[in-house]
Formats: structure tokens, sequence, C-alpha cells
């Protein structure tokens, strides 16, 4: 046996000699140490030794053992040495080549324009609510006091999924859920996605944005209003800043009227921008109508309000005078890295 034990170590320190990566040094030594290992199956012939042999026998495999290790070990210090210089050689890095450049992205000017206009009306005390772009016909069109007869339910201006479900035109749908819930008052604004059947222009898309406004409080008036959005469009175009109402008609608001701003850019005098206007229309709004706060179960004779509907690429156009709105959506990298 001390023969075997002593072949086994010679023929062992042999092949670590020639072994040439990591891999084969781990097989080595599972064919040696491991569990069904040559040095491993010698230990099983102790239990064919007398009591007087076996602690000798059992040194000397210890001895071996130990040896092995250790001559393992230093191999496997040579092949790692020689591996990590191997790989030194093979990944040299020129630090005089140019950098890779980092493209950093930023948000999209509708998102810009967005949080500029959600800062304003939350710090007038207002929240934000949202609502499902896939929307069911009542809230879309008949909370909204839209009968079925109404020129904008028309399947040339709506996408219909069917007879009662639709991508939602406007996100006042939302105000309707709101409402419904009856937790008044009311001072929410609602931005989202809506869809219509426009063909694509430099001022009309399928699928647009929207910022919507309610108020419902007791003693609401359209003086409520004109205060509302006056400030609004101070703090979005300028101190300076004029607005006028147009009379206008909206289904779900009476009396309803079309706002405009004084153009920021001349100052109300007359320019390309506001095509010598010196206006520039900006949202509908109105107060809201009777039959409406009674399709929600709130008591018109108690409670009134006023909403309003801003176009959030109507606000990005204008903020960073983009003469087609097409490009917000074409998303070129040399456009949006201007914002």
């Amino acid at each position: 046996m001390n023969e075997t034990l002593q072949k086994i170590k010679e023929e062992t320190v042999a092949k670590l000699k020639a072994t040439e990566n990591l891999d084969a040094l781990n097989e080595l030594r599972v064919a040696i140490l491991g569990k069904k290992g040559a040095l491993t199956e010698q230990m099983k012939n102790m239990k064919n030794l007398t009591p007087e042999e076996r602690p000798a026998f059992g040194q000397m495999v210890n001895e071996v053992r130990d040896s092995i290790e250790a001559a393992m070990e230093e191999t496997k210090k040579r092949l790692s040495k020689a591996a990590m210089e191997l790989k030194l050689k093979s990944e040299v890095i020129d630090v005089t080549l140019p950098a890779t450049k980092t493209e950093v992205g930023h948000k999209h000017p509708n998102e810009l324009a967005l949080n500029e206009l959600e800062e304003i009306f939350l710090g007038m005390g207002y929240e934000i609510a949202e609502g499902p772009e896939v929307e069911y016909d009542y809230y879309n069109f008949e909370a909204l006091n839209i009968p079925a007869n109404h020129p904008a339910k028309d399947e040339q201006d709506t996408f219909y999924i069917n007879d009662n479900i639709v991508l939602r035109t406007q996100t006042s749908s939302v105000q309707a859920r709101v409402m419904e819930q009856g937790k008044l008052p009311i001072k929410i604004i609602a931005p989202g996605r809506v869809f219509r059947a426009d063909e694509v222009d430099a001022t009309h898309s399928p699928s647009f944005h929207q910022v919507e406004g309610l108020v419902v409080d007791e003693n609401i008036t359209f003086a409520d209003l004109k205060g509302t959005l006056l400030m609004f469009a101070k703090k979005l175009f300028g101190e300076d800043t004029k607005v006028r109402f147009r009379p206008h008609h909206f289904p779900f608001t009476e009396p309803s009227a079309e706002m405009d701003v004084s153009c920021f850019k001349c100052k109300g005098a007359g320019c390309r921008f506001c095509k010598n206007e010196g206006w520039i229309e900006i949202l509908g709004c109105g107060e809201v109508h009777p039959h409406v706060l009674e399709m929600s179960n709130i008591d018109p004779e108690k409670y009134t309000g006023f909403a309003f509907g801003i176009g959030l690429e109507r606000i990005a156009v204008l903020k960073y005078e983009i003469d087609d709105m097409r490009l917000l959506y074409e998303n070129d990298a040399r456009f949006l890295k201007q914002f």
C-alpha cells in the first residue's frame, strides 16, 4: 500500500507540472482528491488492516494528501498568474484614444411644458387626477351633456372600440368620474393623452395631450374662473400678460368662452408670431353646466363650478416657438437636443 500511495503522489506531481490551465487542474483535483478519487479509494482499504497497522497507514495517507494539496496550490498560483498576464496582454487599453461619449437624455418638450403647468396649478391648491385612455361612451360624452345625436360622436371624429367604448376624445371624462364620487369640494387638473380622428398636419394629430381643470364648490362664479386663468397666464407667459374672453359654445359649460392671451413676443402690438393680431388663442373654459352637475348627483342649486381645457402641445409650441407640431412626435434627436 505504501508503494501505491507513493506512486499516486509521484504521478500527480508529474501531471501537475504538465497542467496548462485551471480547468485541467480542477479535473486532476477531482480525479485524485474527489469522493471517487484515487487517494480516497486508498482510504477505503483501511478496513482490511489490523488495528495496529491503521494509525501508520492513516498518517501516511494524510502526508500524501497534504503534499498533493500543497503542490496543487502552487500550480494554481502559477496558472492564475499566467492567465492574468495573458489577459493583460490581450486587453491592453490605449489611454490616448478618445473616450466613448455617453449620450444623456432629458425631458421631452411636452414633458417640460406639462411639468410647468402642473407646478403652477399645484401651487394654487389643485390636485392631479387621472383616468383611463380607453373610456366608456357615458363618461366621454353622456355625462358631459353630449347626447347621442351630437356631431362629436360621429365616427368620423371619434375612434370607437365598440358601441359603448371609445378612445377618449378629452380628459373631461376624468372630471365626470371625479364628480361622480361626490367628494366635495373639487379642485383638480386632469392631464393625459386623448385621441381624435384628425389628419396629421402642422397643427393636428390623431393623438395629443390635454390638461383639463375642474373646480366645484359653493359660490363659484365666472369671476373665480377669470382670476384663476389670469394668474395661470401670468405665471406661464410673464407678469405683463393680459387675457381676454370671447363667447363660445361647449356642451358641458354655460356660459362658455375661449380665452386669448396677449402676445408675449410683441406685447400685443402685432407680429408674425401672433399673425399681427396681438392675441393668441390658448384654451376653452366656462361655468359647469347645471345638467352636468345633476348627472353626477351634485345639487346645482347649492354648488357651482368652472372648467377649462388646455392643449398641452399648444403650450409647448408657443413656449418653445415650434412651427410644426409634428416635430414633437418624430423623435428626431437633432430637434430634441435643443431643449
